[in-house]
């Protein structure tokens, strides 16, 4: 069985954050592995070790994001494949969308995974757009994995209810960071990380169109995320409390 996982660089949603004049402030040194693509990296590796098979991780970015390739090394990965990009480069979930199609055109796999989003803009959008370009069928939102007679079940996390849906090799899927724990890094695991190959791929090498390097969204400012009105509170009898709340609804609110 072979298994890619495409993971990402994201800046540390624990450290500290600050919007002055429009722009976001954080601290550039402080950059982990996206969590939701961590619980990827984990239910990838426990197939493979049901099933055996071999585990590569994807990422595009620059060079300073080797830590977080070597981070999924060290959980267990096999191998990995690092795409260059500069460290100024803006991509939104179309641009990754598209590099990651260009790369896996002439890759043979039973499985494509990557977390549901990326927790620095929580778009949600690239494991979708990267099964339309392969054209594979995909399951996104997963919360659990099994591999039974070829078949990859896949158990999301829907709307109204946890749903069941049977992919077949090749495929994709998205993961949910609910989906597990994934495992720390042993000591030993680390020292491995060091040994295992990475391959390293131009950007350029890819020979992508231009147009699809940029993107399709762009952030015009940031701000601070408003403060809550106060709520207000009902104080007497239930019926009374009741009426009060109903035509504060109807009044206000205008629901009744």
């Amino acid at each position: 069985m072979k298994l890619y996982v495409c993971i990402k660089q994201v800046p540390d949603v624990d450290a500290p954050i600050q919007i002055k004049n429009g722009e976001l402030k954080q601290d550039s040194d402080r950059l982990v592995l996206n969590a939701y693509d961590a619980s990827a990296v984990e239910e990838a590796l426990v197939l493979t070790e049901e099933h055996e098979g071999e585990v590569e991780v994807v990422l595009v970015g620059p060079d300073k994001a080797k830590e977080t390739i070597r981070k999924a090394l060290a959980m267990g990965a096999d191998k990995a494949t690092h795409i260059q990009s500069s460290d100024n480069e803006s991509y939104d979930s179309a641009t990754y969308a598209h590099i990651l199609a260009a790369f896996f055109a002439d890759k043979e796999y039973d499985i494509i995974s990557c977390g549901k989003q990326s927790q620095d803009t929580d778009a949600g959008l690239t494991g979708g757009m990267l099964a339309e370009h392969l054209d594979l069928p995909y399951a996104t939102n997963a919360v659990g994995l099994t591999y039974e007679d070829g078949t990859l079940v896949v158990k999301r996390q829907g709307d109204s209810g946890q749903e069941i849906i049977e992919l077949p090799p090749s495929c994709l899927v998205t993961c949910s960071n609910d989906m597990n724990e994934p495992r720390i890094p042993s000591l030993k695991g680390i020292m491995k990380s060091k040994k295992k190959p990475v391959e390293k791929i131009a950007l350029d090498s890819l020979e992508l169109d231009a147009a699809k390097l940029q993107p399709k969204t762009k952030v015009t400012g940031h701000r601070e995320k408003p403060e809550r009105e106060a709520g207000r509170k009902f104080e007497g009898e239930p019926e009374e409390t009741a009426q009060q709340v109903a035509r504060l609804l109807d009044e206000e609110v205008n629901v009744i």
